[in-house]
């Protein structure tokens, strides 16, 4: 895991086509190149003090740390504008002081394993090189699942997660490239939505 460092802070706030998700861009690198954390509730935070602290606001229903940026997933009951800033504030102050967003040091590549088929490593390469940095843009994260019986299943993070164009992305993007790139690939799935 990357160390955030003392240095001035720029965050910028980008909105992606989940409307009750925020994504809060930062001027250097929060997580590992390819590597994203997903926390669904205050419960799933142990190795993320920043994400634990963003529970503490009531309105906070998710957060999402990849390359350089948070996504930051509100109630519905809350509109941006009413608490954008204050989430903003505590994200640069946080980094300010030079803390770690996550704390988690890595083994091994967690994209690539030397025991996964043929199949799985070309699987796993188109969506690094193709839909990630799209995913990414949008302020949430795709990771492959599993392979069977021409089935890829996916799990979907961040605004992806309860957005309501993640499926025509699912279906329209994702299935379309990964089928017309490997014969081998029929349908692609998303796991736990």
């Amino acid at each position: 895991m990357l160390q955030a460092q003392k240095r001035p802070v720029h965050l910028y706030m980008e909105a992606n086509p989940n409307p009750n998700s925020l994504k809060f861009v930062a001027n250097f690198m929060l997580a590992d190149e390819g590597v994203s954390y997903d926390y669904p509730n205050l419960e799933s935070t142990s190795n993320s003090p920043l994400a634990k602290e963003l529970f503490n606001f009531a309105a906070v229903e998710r957060v999402f740390i990849a390359s350089n940026f948070v996504t930051v997933t509100k109630t519905e009951s809350v509109e941006w504008p009413e608490i954008q800033d204050f989430i903003r504030n505590h994200i640069k102050a946080y980094l300010e002081d030079g803390k770690a967003p996550v704390n988690v040091v890595l083994e091994k590549d967690p994209l690539f394993d030397e025991a996964d088929s043929e199949s799985v490593k070309k699987i796993k390469g188109i969506l690094d090189e193709y839909i990630r940095p799209a995913v990414e843009q949008d302020g949430g994260a795709i990771v492959f699942h599993s392979f069977q019986d021409g089935v890829v299943k996916v799990l979907l993070q961040g605004s992806c997660s309860g957005c309501p164009s993640s499926t025509i992305t699912l279906k329209a993007g994702i299935e379309n490239l990964l089928t017309r790139m490997l014969p081998e690939v029929k349908r692609v799935e998303a796991e736990g939505v």
